[in-house]
C-alpha cells in the first residue's frame, strides 16, 4: 500500500461498512506510516483497488484507538503483537480470494519483523472468517480491561488472537 492508495481505500471502506465504522483518511494514513511493510492492497486485472489490509505492531497490553492517529510510542519489542486493524473487500472483489492473499502477504511481513502473536477486533460478524484461519476470541476476563475501547469498534466487536508459530 502507498499513501496514494488512501482515496481508493476510503471508497472500499464506504462500500463495506456502515457510517458508524468509517475511519478518517488521517487515521488510516497513520497506520500506513506506522508500518508500511504490513499494509497491503489488492487490485483487479483492470487495476481497480478491490481490497485492503491495515496491520501494524502494537503493545499487547493495550488496543489502538479506533479512528485515532497512531504513533510509535513504545520501547520494548518483546511486548508487541501483530495487530490486524482493518481488512475489507469491495463487493466487486468478493469470491476472488483477495482476503486470504492479503492476509498471507501481511503475515509474512509480520514474521519478518519477528512478531510471534496476533490480535484483532472482529466487527460486523467477521469473527467466523477469522476463526477459520486460526483466531479465537479472548476469554471474557482477558477482554474485560479493554471493554471501553472495544465498544468504540461497534456492538458486536470481538477481541481475538492467535499465535504466529511455524
Amino acid at each position: 500500500m502507498a499513501a496514494a492508495d488512501i482515496p481508493a481505500v476510503l471508497a472500499v471502506q464506504a462500500q463495506c461498512y456502515g457510517d458508524a465504522l468509517l475511519e478518517s483518511s488521517e487515521a488510516l494514513a497513520s497506520r500506513l506510516e506506522l508500518s508500511p511493510s504490513t499494509c497491503w492492497v489488492a487490485t483487479l486485472p483492470d487495476n481497480t483497488l478491490a481490497a485492503y489490509l491495515f496491520t501494524h505492531a502494537w503493545p499487547e497490553a493495550t488496543l489502538p484507538p479506533w479512528n485515532g492517529l497512531l504513533t510509535r510510542d513504545w520501547d520494548d519489542p518483546e511486548t508487541l503483537t501483530w495487530f490486524i486493524h482493518d481488512m475489507a473487500v469491495a463487493p466487486i472483489g468478493r469470491g476472488a480470494g483477495l482476503a486470504t492473499r492479503l492476509y498471507a502477504a501481511a503475515e509474512q511481513s509480520a514474521r519478518m519483523l519477528n512478531l510471534t502473536s496476533s490480535r484483532l477486533i472482529a466487527v460486523q460478524s467477521a469473527a467466523a472468517w477469522w476463526r477459520r484461519i486460526g483466531y479465537t476470541p479472548l476469554a471474557e476476563s482477558q477482554a474485560a480491561p479493554h471493554a471501553a475501547k472495544l465498544a468504540t469498534y461497534g456492538a458486536d466487536a470481538t477481541l481475538m488472537e492467535r499465535g504466529l508459530d511455524g
